[in-house]
């Protein structure tokens, strides 16, 4: 048990120091000086040489990438993501301040795709080739090929504007959160709706739910009870890799419908070349995507005793 648990932390330790290096490789290599652009943004005009340059000796700009990267990894490690160059600020503090908004988004988005997702591909599947079948197949189709940030501008036209059932922007308030969340849980439904009828109509097969079928249970049980325990186990994996989709897909959501979270953070700080903030939120992402994946194997073992933690099954002579 010690011994994979230390396996799992050493290969989320490379993983993330991979994720870091890349990202700090892409901002280092980025035309253009931050220098320049952070200074002309504070000052609302271009600054001279003279401020540039004690800008960058001020910040550890002119030191070569190792030096930096080495510098910044070692302050990481200990919590430290360094200061906002615009801001001002710990970049740590600012990630606590808009992490909870867009965890928020997240996890509302997971529970609108689910309750969505998981009654119609039972239906689908209980009713195989009917007309409820087709027309869920082709709801998750276009839920699928349906860009999030059309669907949230289609939503704000017809519920903010013409409606007025809910703020156009902002957050705070369960009106605020409910079109981002369907906004940002509809793609993810759509995946988890057919998935859940590719594995219920697996298990439904299965000669254990044909035994409980001939010894009179109701139809009802035999579906809910016997078969959904089990169709869910491949589901688990694709809701936890979907989560981490969900959080870089709430970068656009949130742009879209002006929620502040860790999106319109890591935009506005791309755009003025903040990138204390940029590397912050994407190590922050990164773990969660990691995190995520490690709670998945432990779900595998909720779901299924015989699955062991790390993935190894118990085979039928066991």
């Amino acid at each position: 048990m010690i011994r994979s648990l230390l396996s799992r932390i050493g290969s989320m330790s490379v993983v993330l120091v991979g994720v870091s290096l890349i990202t700090y490789a892409f901002v280092f290599l980025t035309p253009g000086d931050p220098a320049y652009t952070i200074l002309r943004e504070q000052q609302q005009g271009p600054p001279s040489d003279a401020q540039v340059e004690a800008f960058r000796a001020e910040q550890g700009l002119d030191e070569p990438f190792v030096v930096q990267y080495a510098s910044w990894l070692g302050d990481a490690v200990q919590g430290d993501l360094g200061i906002s160059y615009y801001r001002s600020e710990p970049v740590t503090s600012l990630l606590l301040e808009y992490l909870p908004n867009t965890l928020e988004l997240a996890l509302a988005a997971v529970a609108v795709s689910l309750l969505l997702a998981i009654p119609t591909g039972v239906a689908s599947a209980v009713h195989r080739d009917t007309w409820i079948d087709r027309t869920s197949q082709i709801v998750a189709l276009t839920g699928i090929s349906m860009p999030n940030f059309w669907l949230g501008y289609l939503l704000i036209l017809v519920c903010s504007l013409w409606l007025g059932l809910t703020p156009v922007s902002g957050a705070g308030t369960l009106g605020h959160l409910v079109l981002p969340a369907i906004t940002l849980g509809t793609g993810m439904a759509a995946v988890v709706t057919r998935l859940v009828r590719t594995s219920m109509l697996e298990v439904l097969d299965a000669e254990y739910v044909d035994t409980a079928r001939s010894k009179g249970v109701r139809e009802r049980l035999v579906v809910y009870k016997h078969a959904l325990r089990n169709a869910l186990i491949p589901v688990v994996t694709i809701v936890g890799l979907q989560f981490g989709f969900i959080l870089n897909g709430a970068v656009i959501v949130e742009v879209v419908f002006q929620r502040p979270g860790l999106g319109t953070l890591l935009v506005d700080s791309i755009f003025i070349r903040d990138y204390p903030i940029v590397q912050g939120v994407v190590l922050v992402t990164a773990v969660a995507f990691v995190v995520t994946n490690q709670l998945v194997d432990l779900a595998y073992v909720a779901l299924d005793p015989r699955i062991e933690p790390g993935g190894r099954g118990v085979s039928a002579n066991e």
